[in-house]
């Protein structure tokens, strides 16, 4: 189960802007990663990886936390809204449900819950 200090870190650092050093900090080393009951991504290397790669696809990423994470032993729901700034363009919002389990202070796994039409043009 997760300490409440360890999430509010977890969040903290993913508010900061470093997405890829929160992954790679609070990241288990065989962590999944799961997008609205897609195929799941496997390995903390990859999913750093994958995170560089949709970063530097924007210009930036500003990140809010729209509520408070709930901790539920080892289960941690986070609301989040991610607005994503284009090299060109409008920016975009995104309000996603982030439903992780826990073991310790290590995230195993998530999986993401969203509407992709956030980001339709």
């Amino acid at each position: 189960m997760p300490s409440r200090a360890a999430v509010d870190a977890f969040t903290a650092q993913v508010l900061s802007g470093d997405h890829v050093g929160a992954i790679r900090d609070w990241y288990a080393q065989d962590a999944s990663m799961q997008e609205n009951q897609g195929e799941p991504r496997v390995g903390r290397d990859l999913l750093m990886a994958g995170e560089a790669k949709t970063l530097a696809r924007v210009k930036s990423v500003e990140t809010e936390l729209l509520a408070p994470p709930i901790i539920d032993g080892d289960t941690v729901a986070i609301r989040w809204r991610f607005t994503f700034v284009p090299h060109e363009g409008e920016p975009r919002s995104m309000e996603e449900v982030t439903w992780q389990t826990w073991s310790g202070d290590k995230v195993d796994c998530e999986t993401f819950f969203y509407d992709p039409k956030q980001m339709a043009s």
